[in-house]
């Protein structure tokens, strides 16, 4: 990760650590980059970057700023207005876009806003060209092996052009229905939209398909975005569920790049579910390639302990979707994803995408004939206990050789029967001690005793 750009973006407190001058900035760059790389193979036709944005109101300021400095730099913005984050990945991977931009902060509220750089295949920007973004927001800037005082502005007929690209997103939404192979005729289904990006979008891929939608959260007023809502707030639609007696429900968050469910007894129906429910259905019709599922450190042991029960191989990766997609493309898989309800299907979509992923749960439904509750059932999650110790030194703590024998005397003790992980946070100075087991109390038991460790040890603060 680096200075600004974590795993997911430049995300910050609206106009406190992500300004309107730094959006303005980025733009300059990506539109003068895109230029003069296009201008180096011979192609001297503007640079076409496609923006979206999720309903917070500093997006329209955002917006605007990351448009004037693309612009300034001769660029040409193509504006998809509200949208959903998987929508601009596929917009620029179909569309043959030089880059795509969202702006959004996911399930952050409403305050928080950010910026997420999309390659032209739709995929999570390089590093590479991240770090260069990062030198410009610094004042250094060195391309293409000279040093450059300063960005030129584009003048007269070189300065970019912006236009109204809302028929991309309605491209997108043709193609999520032309994913659906059964009708939903005679369903009926909860969507509950955070009152986000998929707030005009969700209900009209589900009404298409023949489905009777019942919404909530999808009256954004700016200010209300993931408000007690959404994929982070799941008890309003486990609620309308129950009360309205519905088949099934779908969270979204604020840019819906993921989903989680509700059955329809109203439980939470998880990433991981959602993971085991659609991979065993794809080996079940001999499609899931390497027979593996890609899942993340986070992913509880009773998804591993099902997937051994099912003879589906597993991969696991670092926390974030981005390290979940760059394992799939390296090794060919075709499903992965987070607890979170982060899931990629390789074969449709370059990122996560909720709605897509709410499509594919009730392709399993309507397959199988059967409730989302039987599909999850065989998933039974193991009790965890997650300990957060702040500490002086994240790094000096987990390498400590005693903090390192109490996990390792901690892993051998639970043996095949749970897991112990130790990770550091990526944002504070913490280290996190989680334990899966059987029970809270062996949970307990053991996450204590490596933190007992790191406090006596001095590392604690």
């Amino acid at each position: 990760m680096g200075k600004y750009f974590g795993t997911d973006g430049f995300r910050g407190e609206a106009n406190v650590t992500l300004n309107a001058d730094q959006a303005y900035a980025v733009g300059r760059f990506l539109g003068f980059y895109f230029n003069e790389l296009k201008r180096r193979k011979g192609d001297h036709t503007p640079a076409k970057i496609v923006i979206g944005k999720d309903t917070r109101r500093s997006s329209y300021m955002f917006e605007y700023t990351l448009v004037s400095g693309l612009t300034a730099s001769g660029a040409d913005a193509y504006m998809l207005h509200v949208t959903t984050t998987p929508s601009v990945a596929y917009v620029a991977r179909v569309d043959g876009f030089d880059c795509g931009i969202m702006i959004s902060a996911s399930h952050n509220p409403y305050y928080d806003n950010g910026i997420k750089l999309i390659n032209g295949n739709g995929e999570k920007m390089d590093e590479e060209t991240i770090s260069l973004v990062e030198d410009y927001l610094d004042g250094k800037l060195e391309l293409f092996g000279q040093k450059l005082e300063s960005l030129p502005f584009a003048t007269r007929d070189q300065i970019g052009k912006t236009f109204d690209y809302a028929s991309g997103r309605n491209r997108y939404i043709a193609y999520l229905i032309s994913l659906g192979m059964y009708s939903f005729r005679g369903m009926k289904v909860g969507l509950d939209c955070a009152n986000g990006s998929s707030w005009n979008i969700a209900k009209s891929v589900f009404e298409a398909l023949g489905a009777t939608t019942y919404v909530i959260n999808a009256e954004p007023d700016g200010l209300n975005i993931n408000k007690n809502a959404g994929s982070t707030h799941i008890e309003g639609l486990q609620k309308l569920v129950k009360e309205k007696k519905l088949d099934v429900g779908f969270a979204y968050d604020g840019d819906a790049d993921r989903c989680l469910c509700v059955d329809e007894k109203g439980n939470v129906v998880t990433g991981d579910h959602i993971l085991y429910i659609y991979a065993l259905y794809m080996k079940q019709r001999e499609k899931l390639v390497t027979n593996t599922v890609v899942t993340t450190v986070m992913s509880n042991f009773g998804l591993y302990k099902a997937f051994d029960a099912a003879g589906i191989d597993y991969a696991k990766t670092a926390v974030g979707d981005k390290y979940v997609y760059e394992h799939m493309t390296k090794h060919g898989n075709r499903i992965g994803g987070e607890q979170s309800g982060h899931i990629i299907f390789s074969k449709y979509a370059t990122t996560g995408d909720g709605i897509l992923t709410s499509l594919k749960i009730m392709e399993v439904i309507m397959a199988r004939k059967t409730t989302l509750s039987k599909l999850a059932e065989p998933v039974k999650f193991y009790p965890q206990v997650l300990i957060n110790v702040k500490v002086k030194d994240k790094r000096a703590a987990q390498d400590d050789p005693d903090v390192r024998k109490a996990v390792e005397n901690a892993a051998a003790a639970l043996g095949d029967n749970g897991r112990i992980l130790v990770r550091e946070s990526g944002t504070e100075p913490v280290v996190r001690v989680m334990v899966e087991a059987e029970s809270e109390r062996i949970c307990n038991k053991f996450a204590k005793s490596v933190v007992s460790v790191i406090k006596d040890k001095g590392h604690a603060i």
